[in-house]
């Protein structure tokens, strides 16, 4: 009678035993689209497409610039059409991606180099991005920038 009670007990915590493996495996997949996500928004930046940019963003998406201003995407993705700003570089370093189930906080620096008004700049900076994924596909809800003087 044990031996059965124990092997009951054994059999309905297997699943449980086997469900961390599958999640490692389905977190660092998610880990790398959030990646590629992030580095594509990079490019959509550099090339003033916001058709791109707005694909990967929900549409409550909210920033807070380095300045300290709110946008919503319309706002946020007008700034990308903008041709007076002509970002030469912009690169990530130093990315983590923190999962929450259906939710991910990437956190990272930023070089941004380039040319406002015919001015130019260089920004260095961190940001946040919050994730959802919505519908099987990670979407960026949320975006945080600070300046590192």
């Amino acid at each position: 009678m044990i031996r059965i009670l124990a092997l009951a007990l054994l059999l309905s915590a297997a699943p449980l035993l086997a469900a961390p493996q599958s999640k490692t495996t389905n977190s660092a997949d998610d880990k790398s689209m959030i990646l590629a996500l992030e580095s594509a928004w990079n490019q959509a930046e550099m090339h003033h497409d916001a058709t791109a940019a707005a694909a990967i963003m929900a549409d409550t998406f909210i920033s807070v610039d380095h300045h300290g201003a709110l946008q919503n995407k319309q706002q946020y993705l007008a700034g990308i059409k903008d041709l007076s700003f002509s970002p030469t570089e912009i690169a990530n370093s130093d990315t983590s991606v923190y999962l929450y189930g259906n939710v991910a906080i990437v956190t990272s620096e930023y070089r941004t180099k380039g040319s406002d008004s015919g001015k130019p700049f260089v920004h260095h900076g961190r940001f946040t991005d919050t994730w959802v994924k919505l519908n099987g596909e990670w979407k960026c809800v949320a975006d945080q920038e600070t300046l590192i003087h």
